[in-house]
């Protein structure tokens, strides 16, 4: 029998699928002392000494679901959801800090995404299920408000900006003068991190899929406090992302800043009625439901972030439906952040220069390749890539792109039960302190910093008679003894971010391996690479 659910409905579907995984991360006994927390890591295998903040998010799938009747939905009206929502709401006060700050990753970290993220769940949560005006529950909205309106974290983090923002504007119907002046300050900053070409920054560049969280962020802000004047800077946000949907409906990847797939559209269903290009590359986005190419974000720490996105926009659903967003048909170089979306024929070239030119390459709706460059894993456990910022562009023209440079060590520091011990105690002393040193050091560990590897790589992607070519070179300093395998994959991050690395159907692409070739090689002869790509219509 023929799949009759409209894309509407397989958005309830997917996200009420989620509810399940959520309730097993809460202790749900009312007698307990850790009732509401949904960190079970810490209250039922006890392997952590502290909850994580961000998991108190997760009471805003539940007082989602139990409001609003979606199709499927056992969870509507049920008493007890509506108990474990306000014992996750209970919890979120209990476990904050004196100054209403929270922790994620570490004690005493004071994370401002996972106070902004719990927060505005939290907001939302009690309006929902009627806890507004409770005065245990209000005390604490308005200290987590407050440490969150002075707190300035290190690293520019855009979707983190406008969570803060869409918690100010709701604090601001409860007392104006309080958050006005703290709300006005933020707009303005997220303002200034707004590119020329639409996007704002994560990590100085472009994150496609982190950018429809920060739409959806401001989208919710705009539709409580019209006056921020917000609409001009999530319409120029709307018209980058239409370049950069892929034709199967996901988004993003290891061409840009952060690596993520992300698809929150919420933000583009709140603004649907004004601005019907937000619901065309809704409807792109929704293909992912009809043929299971999307990715699965059902991670303990960041499932429920795309639940609720997902049941929002379930609730703002736009009944008047355009088609859905044509495909690319030319050329878009965004140079700011150095990214290309190019047409030719059937096939269609997502690719970012300054990640070596990793690329995503379609054929009509079809993932062709997805490729994140040459992958050398050395003796000792250092891995050398291309795709890390700091190659140089050699060409770009319409029929071209090539980029070289050194390659560079990714990250892959993992914690020992010394450095645990380090950080712990650092946490205890300095850090607690001092949060944002620590997070500045871990930052340039795990993300920012960069350390070049002894061979040199150029990558060059070029159009001939319709189909794409694409050369890979690599010149060793030392020679190739080192290396013990070496190949070209598709989904390698080298960096640390949390809603990177998730699975996709897409990764089914195999890993080639050109180990082989290398052994060949002596001295430092460069390994060449060459491969061709036609559409298969």
């Amino acid at each position: 029998m023929p799949d009759m659910l409209s894309a509407r409905d397989r958005l309830a579907q997917a996200a009420l699928a989620s509810l399940p995984h959520i309730l097993m991360q809460q202790d749900r006994n009312p007698a307990s002392a850790t009732n509401g927390c949904f960190d079970r890591a810490y209250w039922h295998y006890r392997i952590l000494d502290f909850p994580c903040g961000m998991s108190q998010e997760f009471v805003l799938p539940l007082a989602l679901a139990w409001a609003l009747p979606m199709p499927g939905n056992r969870w509507h009206g049920e008493a007890a959801v509506r108990d474990w929502v306000e014992a996750g709401i209970r919890y979120a006060a209990r476990s904050a800090h004196a100054d209403g700050s929270c922790d994620d990753y570490y004690p005493h970290e004071r994370a401002a995404g996972a106070a902004a993220f719990s927060l505005f769940a939290c907001l939302e949560a009690a309006k929902i299920v009627g806890l507004e005006g409770d005065a245990e529950i209000e005390a604490f909205f308005a200290k987590r408000a407050g440490w969150l309106a002075h707190h300035q974290e290190s690293g520019r983090l855009s979707n983190h900006e406008a969570l803060i923002i869409a918690c100010l504007a709701r604090m601001s119907q409860r007392d104006a003068g309080r958050w006005n002046g703290a709300l006005a300050e933020r707009v303005a900053r997220i303002a200034s991190w707004q590119s020329e070409e639409g996007w704002f920054d994560e990590y100085s560049g472009a994150d496609p899929g982190y950018l429809t969280l920060t739409i959806g962020m401001l989208a919710d802000a705009d539709a409580i406090r019209a006056d921020l004047n917000l609409q001009p800077m999530i319409d120029r946000a709307v018209a980058f992302l239409a370049t950069m949907m892929h034709p199967d409906g996901t988004l993003g990847g290891e061409y840009t800043s952060r690596a993520t797939v992300n698809f929150f559209p919420h933000g583009l269903e709140m603004i649907g009625a004004r601005n019907p290009h937000a619901l065309a590359i809704a409807e792109r986005g929704y293909r992912r439901f009809e043929s299971d190419v999307g990715p699965s974000h059902a991670d303990d720490r960041i499932v429920g972030h795309h639940a609720w996105s997902r049941m929002l926009a379930w609730r703002a659903w736009q009944p008047a439906r355009p088609a859905p967003l044509p495909l690319p048909e030319s050329l878009t170089d965004h140079e700011a952040a150095q990214i290309r979306v190019q047409a030719r024929g059937d096939l269609r070239l997502f690719a970012g220069w300054s990640r070596g030119a990793a690329f995503r390459l379609f054929d009509g709706e079809q993932l062709l390749r997805a490729d994140t460059g040459p992958t050398l894993a050395l003796a000792g456990g250092k891995v050398a890539v291309s795709h890390l910022p700091g190659m140089r562009v050699v060409e770009r023209s319409a029929d071209a792109i090539e980029v070289e440079g050194p390659m560079a060590y990714a990250k892959t520091a993992r914690l020992t039960p010394a450095k645990s011990i380090i950080l712990r105690l650092m946490m205890l002393t300095v850090g607690r302190w001092f949060p944002d040193l620590v997070r500045r050091m871990l930052q340039a560990i795990l993300v920012t910093g960069r350390k070049d590897a002894p061979f040199h790589a150029s990558r060059r992607i070029a159009w001939e008679d319709g189909a794409l070519v694409v050369t890979d070179r690599i010149t060793p300093r030392a020679g190739w003894d080192t290396v013990r395998l070496a190949g070209i994959g598709g989904f390698q991050v080298s960096i640390t971010t949390i809603m990177a690395r998730v699975w996709e159907p897409a990764q089914l692409q195999p890993f080639d391996d050109v180990t082989a070739q290398v052994r060949a090689l002596s001295g430092n002869t460069p390994l060449v690479i060459t491969r061709r790509y036609e559409s298969r219509a």
